[in-house]
């Protein structure tokens, strides 16, 4: 007789993505239209942080608009899960000028950069602002431990919004009329050409992982687009697939997409809804290694939920705006002897 097969031991691995909305610590100025939080304001916010956290329950999340990295490990320290290292590169002192991107996670760490300069060659020209060569937001790179010893990369990004980006002068006030449609209009093309731009260059990273490993990567973030904009697949470049099967190799897949257990499978889901149009903003994408049906398949993606109910909820400020996105991950692991 044939011996049976022996049977398939998984390993999990939790991933989200979530945009904190302005976590500072109190008393610190952040932007000049915005009021401090003072200390019932943080205290409420760590503590609304740190039960969301506890609920994912994740080993790795993505976090975005981080003023100062001390705040963002009090709400870690309020979510009273254990072993979770918070780490956001530029903000140990507080961040300057822009908030910053970062992880929480029970991983051990290999190495993190930052990642603020596009690479040689990746500028694109914004009309009346000139070259955009640098990141808004400085991507993060991270290399992890998973828990059987395998390397995964993480990468965390905030893209530029969708925000018009007005002409200013060198005390921040805007030098032309914000009322006028047709300047809107320029304005908001401004936003979308440098976006692209960050997309084009996140691009690069993510090229720069998978056309010399087969390592795991996944891309957690706020691309303040939907997951089959231009932007994004500028990104991920999951649409070529259907014409070039070698494209798979370095393409992206949404989460979402390819999730494996579709009793849980919804129609829409959305973790922002600006000017009452609900958009999923908030997005996790993995390499082939968790696609199930990739002959590089290390594993797969069981399941994706949006944390998003407190959207409807007040809008105080120690909510986010954004919805939270958590994606089980699964990976072939060694049968125990």
């Amino acid at each position: 007789m044939n011996p049976m097969p022996a049977p398939i031991v998984w390993n999990t691995l939790v991933v989200g993505s979530c945009n904190l909305l302005n976590l500072a610590l109190p008393g610190r100025a952040y932007y000049p239209n915005q009021p401090p939080y003072d200390t019932d304001d943080y205290a409420r916010k760590t503590a609304w942080l740190g039960a969301m956290f506890g609920r994912l329950n994740a080993d790795l999340l993505g976090v975005q608009e981080v003023w100062d990295e001390a705040a963002l490990k009090a709400a870690v320290a309020a979510s009273g899960l254990r072993g979770q290292q918070a780490v956001v590169p530029g903000a140990e002192q507080g961040a300057m000028g822009t908030p910053r991107v970062g992880i929480v996670t029970r991983l051990a760490i290999d190495s993190v950069e930052s990642i603020a300069g596009f690479a040689p060659g990746q500028s694109v020209p914004v009309p009346e602002l000139g070259e955009h060569d640098r990141f808004e937001r400085p991507v993060l790179h991270a290399v992890l431990r998973l828990k059987d010893g395998r390397r995964l990369h993480a990468m965390v990004a905030h893209l530029k919004s969708k925000r018009p980006k007005f002409l200013q002068d060198a005390d921040g006030r805007p030098t032309e009329d914000t009322d006028d449609p047709a300047v809107v209009a320029r304005a908001t093309l401004r936003s979308l050409v440098m976006r692209g731009g960050e997309a084009a260059a996140l691009r690069g990273l993510v090229l720069g992982v998978t056309q010399r490993t087969r390592e795991p990567l996944v891309l957690l973030g706020d691309l303040n687009d939907g997951p089959h904009s231009v932007t994004s697949q500028l990104i991920a470049a999951t649409q070529a697939v259907a014409y070039d099967a070698q494209a798979r190799d370095v393409a992206l897949y949404h989460a979402w997409d390819v999730q494996t257990e579709p009793g849980l499978r919804r129609d829409m889901a959305y973790s922002h809804v600006h000017q009452g149009w609900p958009e999923l903003l908030d997005q996790v994408w993995v390499s082939e290694e968790f696609v199930a049906t990739s002959k590089f398949s290390l594993g797969d993606v069981k399941r994706v939920e949006v944390f998003n109910d407190h959207l409807h909820e007040s809008r105080e400020r120690f909510r986010s705006d954004h919805g939270f996105v958590r994606a089980l991950l699964r990976l072939r692991g060694t049968p125990p002897a």
